[in-house]
């Protein structure tokens, strides 16, 4: 189990680095789950 800031981070480096859509839309589920809250411009790209 991540940390609620580990999965930010693996977020964005996700994100960053252009990772399989299944992989990011799996992390923003969890994401969404915890209620975080995250920058909104990692969140457009």
């Amino acid at each position: 189990m991540l940390t609620d800031e580990m999965l930010l981070d693996s977020y964005q480096m996700a994100i960053e680095l252009k990772l399989e859509c299944d992989f990011i839309a799996l992390l923003l589920a969890e994401i969404h789950k915890r209620k975080l809250e995250m920058n909104t411009a990692v969140v457009l790209h």
